[in-house]
């Protein structure tokens, strides 16, 4: 087994061992969950940030996405110079 795979098995027995359930939650919007909350505001900077990597963001990041951004990159999880896990769109 290649390193690569042995740490994509380490991170999904992580990923398994801190769900609760195999079973995708789906809630709505209006319930005011925190977490659903916290998914909203990191969303679209993320996405932002991506789109500004590959030139195909056509509008200014706000001040608060580009705050959320300089967050976000120092909690990549990063090794050999590489980041793991960010997908590009």
């Amino acid at each position: 087994m290649s390193p690569e795979e042995r740490a994509r098995e380490h991170i999904d027995e992580q990923l398994q061992a801190a769900m609760t359930s195999r079973q995708l939650k789906v809630r709505q919007k209006g319930l005011n969950i925190a977490g659903l909350q916290l998914a909203d505001l990191l969303a679209r900077p993320s996405r932002d940030e991506i789109l500004m990597e590959q030139g195909c963001l056509q509008r200014e990041v706000s001040e608060f996405g580009r705050r959320l951004t300089a967050i976000m990159q120092a909690k990549y999880d990063r090794s050999e110079g590489r980041i793991h896990g960010k997908k590009l769109v």
